[in-house]
């Protein structure tokens, strides 16, 4: 697979989570995929993003810097969003709030299998 065709296959899956199309997740994420060295396979990483986005109705996820060098990607991702309750154990309480999450994709067999993330709370301290 080219660097070309793995960001395209990425950015495909960026439109997937925003539309939150659930049942065309398995297009995108191995059946054994591994967060942030938690094996949680296909279904419980639906049931983490579908989570995300009841505690954050207004959720997007845009890519702000992308990195393709397969079978990995690396991307900083940027969001501008309202938690509707706690968040990283913050009380933002629908309050407005914008961050960024770093995080690092291996792909196998063109899906993602494992993913490292690290969302930059500090960030979102500062504005409460």
């Amino acid at each position: 697979m080219t660097r070309n065709e793995l960001a395209a296959i990425y950015h495909d899956y960026i439109a997937c989570l925003n539309r939150q199309d659930w049942p065309a997740l398995g297009q995108f994420v191995h059946d054994d995929v591994v967060h942030n060295a938690r094996p949680l396979g296909l279904s419980g990483y639906r049931a983490m993003l579908e989570q995300d986005f009841r505690e954050i109705p207004d959720l997007h996820f845009d890519v702000e810097l992308l990195v393709s060098d397969p079978p990995a990607i690396a991307a900083r991702l940027r969001f501008d969003c309202a938690p509707v309750g706690t968040f990283l154990g913050l009380a933002v309480n629908g309050r407005r709030v914008s961050f960024c999450e770093n995080v690092f994709y291996e792909f196998r067999e063109g899906k993602i299998r494992q993913v490292w993330s690290i969302i930059d709370k500090t960030a979102i301290e500062t504005q409460l």
